[in-house]
């Protein structure tokens, strides 16, 4: 399973939601914050805390349970999503 972490007014997670819809994989979304080069408001305090607890509060987030892989920027969400699931 796919989990995203990321917010619809963010760039950069539009770039990987984008990718995503043309592969055809589902997927989850959580809306941990706003986007904001140092973090923006916090949205939904539940998944904020199971970002965090990951160690990371940058979004986009991808978290692939099947192959327990996580990462953060785009470009590398992007590529990976392209060699795994095109």
């Amino acid at each position: 399973m796919l989990e995203l972490y990321q917010s619809e007014g963010c760039p950069y997670s539009s770039t990987v939601r984008e990718k995503l819809s043309e592969l055809g994989v589902s997927y989850v979304i959580h809306n941990p914050r706003l986007p904001g080069d140092e973090g923006g408001d916090v949205t939904n305090e539940v998944t904020h805390e199971q970002l965090t607890a990951r160690g990371e509060d940058q979004i986009p987030y991808l978290v692939d349970t099947d192959r327990q892989v996580t990462m953060h920027d785009s470009e590398d969400i992007v590529e990976y999503l392209e060699i795994h699931y095109e």
